[in-house]
Formats: C-alpha cells, structure tokens, sequence
C-alpha cells in the first residue's frame, strides 16, 4: 500500500492546480462531496489530469476497460451496490491480490473494507468514472439477466422490480436522456440516448417484455389492461441517491407496446443563464430581450433542443420578490421557487389557451406559454404582450426568422405578430469534444472555405480522438449554439410589407446578426465542438 498521501497535495505538487483553488472548492464543495469530483465540477482540473497525477505521484497503474478480459468469477467479490455506490470494478486475481478498478485509488476506506469482506489484498487501478459504469452495466447486468430467463407471467416479480432498478440506475449514472424499450419478435432491445445519439445497452429476453412494461405502467399509474392505445404517465422516484422525473410514452407497435422513458435530473434541472452557453454578444442581447417591460420572446428549435433549460434559466434570472410570474405548461418540467405554474389538463378542459386567459386576470407581470401550438394561444399570448405582460414561449421552426411566417401561417394577423414580438432565440444541441481527448488537426481546404464563408478565419479544428473517459466516443456532453435576432424597427417594417426572408437575412447579416451556422464555427474555432456536429444542424452552410 502506498504512502496514504492527500490528493490537494499530490495536485499542487504536480503544478496543476494553485493552492488557492484548492481552499475555494474545499470551502464551497457540497458536503460528502470528494475534493476531486468537485475540482472537476468546477473545470479546475480535467478527469486525464487527475488520473496522470495519480498514476504518477502513486505509481498505481491506469487501464481502460473498454476491451479489458475482465475475469466473470471475481465479480462474486463485490457487489453491484457497492461497486455502484463506489465506482469500482472487480477485474481479475493475479498473484493472490484482487485487482480493483477504481475511479478514485485513494479511497482508503473502501479498500481496507475489501480487505475484510474477500479475505484477499487489493490492488487497486485507475480507470475512469465512466468506464467503470459501462463496464458495471456490462458484466452485472448480464449476471443478472439468468435470473430473468426463469420468470413466466404472474410468477415472482422481484427479478423484473430488479430489472426496472437495474436499467434506471445506469442511464442515470450513464447520463442518458431517454431509455428506449424496443421490442422485436424474439427479444427486446434496450437503447439510450446519451448526448443525443442512442446506443442500444442490452437485449433482454421476449418473457420478459410483459412483465416490465407492467411493472412501468403501475409505477406511472396507467392502465395495464389497455395495451392498443398510447399512454401517457409520470413517475417521480429516488434513483440512488438521485431525485428523477420521469415520462413515460407507451406505443402498440406489432411486437407488442415500445415505451420510451424521458429521464429528468432534478439535481441538475436548474441552470443560470450564464451557463447557457452563449457567445457574449448573444447573450447580452438576449439579457436585453428579457428585460424588457413588456413584449414577447420566442424560442424555437426542434424537440430536445434545450429550449426549456432556457426558458426556466430566464425566468430563473427575473424570478425577483416584486415581480408575479406564472407559467402554464405541459407537462411542468421543473418546479420552481416562488413561481405560480400551471399544469395542463386537456382531459378537463383545461388547455394553453383556456388557462392563459385565466392567468391573465391573475396580474401577472410575466407569463411563460409552454409552446404555442395552435391560433388561439397564438393570439392570446400576443395580446397579453401588447397589454403590458412579458411573454415567453417555445414554437418549432427551422430558424429564428421563420417564426414570423409560422405565426402568420396559423392565422395570426402579421401587424399584431411583428408589433408583439420582442426577439427570437434558435437553439440546437451539439456533442462536446471530451476534454481529456481533444486533440488538433489541419482544417481541410473545404472547411477554411466554409469558415471564409461566414468571415471566419482558421488554421485548425478539433476533434475527439475517443478514451476512456467518452467511451471511445469523442465526445463527452453537449453544449448549445444559438441564433438570437432582435427585432428593429427595419425587421419589422420589412416584415409588415412581405419582404422576402431572403432580404431580411441579408439585412441582418450587415446589422452583424451571428446565425446558428457562424456561432456554431465560432465554438468549432475554440475547439468546443466539432465540424461534423455543425454540418449536421446547419441547413445554411
């Protein structure tokens, strides 16, 4: 066992992080909290940087799992729980030690408690947080997928409670945004989306798919007799020792119901604007739009393009003592302090449009229309904006611009669009380059030409090369890039007398507008993302 040295020391020696820095995360860390999850929390040290360190100032040696011969029969040693709570992994024994995988090697605690509990001296490696999960998914699951194999209908239920907690426990620890229950004729697929893209994770036996699908229905109160229509459901739970929302869609397909489960983080629901991702100049224009007395602002962006995070970030930011804010959506993602939210009910007559005029006689001074999706809300959350309220809302559109002739497409008159509306946000996700890989290339002769293009100019990109830490990926987290117009006198009296959108780009162009495509090569250009990231949600290149 190696001297039990304290990691703030190790790091300072190392000279990648200042004294200072160390005192200040020590001071603000959340209790429990480990000084390095939380050194890294706060983008003081990279998840490479801390395992380098380890290895070198500790000599134990770093591995990465992802095509490791992990020997099945230690797995006996630790259990999924523990090695979960912990981050471990069991790999193999090799001169009478157990070989231990541990996101942090000095967890003296738990090494002594294995000690104890196999009768057998450890000897602990490094592998990264994420590994050490893939490969907990990979190995445990599959353990516990025997047990499965024997459960017929109505039979103990126990094994598929287990499954559900199995399957919830990772994409939470994975950071997955939906899990996808995929059902074919002779098995069933579990896919998750992690950073937008879906991976399938497992393939559970068709016996199974019934008993599960039961299992999710009960939690989210639906009916379990009704297996031909689509259903809705919400389930909130701890998962761990993290409090999620869930939403639940079940869809009859030909091999029986797909249910897709939309996965909430309440522990990181709530964003500050200035976490956001804006560029600076959008973001200052955007601080204008939302502080303005009265008037409407629009979000658009395809679904799961962050809107929401947005939408709440800003009302977050104006959430003050002297301000009345109500918003009506649906379903409530987050639940906010001291903000009057308004859930949707069709099924008793309570829609956007009923609950907004409601609301309006609620003297609000801002309102939050969770989507605007037909004329009728269209018009009233319009005139609310033009009496005086501040309004926020989503709409889905290609480009910020495209709002107005949506808006005017369901039936709004154009006058009382372009008198209401304040600015418009397009947003989209895109996949970050993982930190511990990013690496530099040449750009190509084709990418300098689309920077040139949008007068940018660039030498290199980035790129992922893929490690332990993204799972071979690349990347690792998505970050946002935006598109804010503000609507000028000009815009808007183009607007009025239908001037193509053509000339209304060209004009925002010379006013210095930064569209999607320019703010994505922007956050290409500081090696943030990717070209191929920006290339797949531009349509203007």
């Amino acid at each position: 066992m190696p001297n039990r040295k304290r990691l703030g020391d190790l790091l300072q020696e190392a000279g990648i992080v200042t004294e200072a820095k160390i005192n200040e995360t020590i001071e603000y860390k959340k209790p429990n909290q480990k000084l390095g999850d939380a050194l890294l929390e706060r983008g003081y040290i990279t998840e490479r940087q801390l395992i380098e360190v380890l290895e070198f100032q500790l000599g134990i040696p770093q591995v990465s799992l992802y095509q490791y011969p992990i020997d099945e029969k230690v797995l006996g040693f630790v259990s999924k729980e523990i090695a979960q709570r912990n981050h471990i992994m069991p790999l193999k024994i090799k001169d009478g030690s157990l070989i231990i995988a541990m996101k942090d090697p000095m967890d003296y605690f738990i090494i002594d408690d294995l000690e104890l509990s196999t009768g057998l001296s450890i000897s602990p490696v490094i592998a990264t947080k994420d590994d050490i999960l893939h490969a907990i998914n990979k190995y445990y699951f599959k353990e516990d997928r025997g047990i499965d194999l024997t459960i017929s209908e109505g039979e103990d239920e126990a094994p598929v409670i287990r499954m559900l907690d199995q399957l919830l426990n990772a994409a939470v620890q994975l950071r997955a945004s939906d899990i996808h229950i995929d059902p074919h004729e002779n098995d069933v697929y579990v896919r998750y989306r992690i950073d937008g893209r879906l991976h399938t994770e497992t393939v559970i036996p068709k016996q199974v798919q019934n008993s599960l699908v039961a299992r999710i229905k009960i939690l989210a109160e639906l009916n379990i007799t009704q297996t031909r229509l689509p259903q809705d459901g919400r389930i909130k739970m701890m998962v761990n020792t993290t409090p999620v929302d869930l939403r639940i869609s079940c869809l009859p397909t030909v091999y029986g119901e797909k249910v897709v489960i939309r996965i909430l983080d309440l522990n990181n629901a709530l964003m500050q604007l200035s976490e956001m991702n804006f560029s600076k100049g959008n973001h200052q224009k955007y601080r204008q739009l939302i502080t303005q007395p009265s008037g409407l602002v629009l979000l658009t962006g395809p679904t799961g393009s962050g809107k929401t995070s947005t939408l709440y970030a800003s009302i977050n930011l104006l959430n003050k003592e002297h301000v009345n804010i109500i918003t009506i959506e649906d379903p409530v993602e987050y639940q906010l302090k001291g903000i009057n939210q308004v859930q949707v009910n069709s099924a008793v007559g309570l829609t956007f449009a009923n609950g907004l005029r409601s609301i309006l006689r609620q003297d609000p001074n801002i309102i939050m229309v969770g989507e605007i999706r037909d004329q009728e809300t269209a018009e009233i959350a319009i005139r609310a904006s033009l009496t005086g309220h501040l309004v926020f809302s989503t709409l889905h559109t290609n480009s910020a611009i495209d709002t107005v002739p949506r808006l005017i497409d369901m039936g709004v008159e154009p006058y009382l669009v372009v008198t209401s509306l304040n600015g418009v946000v397009a947003q989209r996700l895109v996949r970050k380059i993982c930190r511990d890989c990013q690496s530099k290339r040449e750009a190509t002769e084709m990418e300098k030409d689309i920077f040139l293009k949008n007068g940018i100019e660039v030498e290199h990109v980035y790129f992922g090369k893929g490690c332990s830490s993204c799972h071979q990926q690349g990347y690792r987290g998505r970050i946002a890039v935006h598109e804010v117009i503000v609507m000028d006198d000009t815009i808007k009296s183009m607007l009025l007398n239908h001037t193509s959108i053509k000339e209304v780009k060209e004009y925002m162009k010379q006013q210095g507008t930064s569209f999607l495509i320019q703010d994505g090569l922007e956050k290409v250009k500081d090696g943030l993302t990717t070209m191929e990231e920006i290339m797949q949600i531009s349509i203007s290149i």
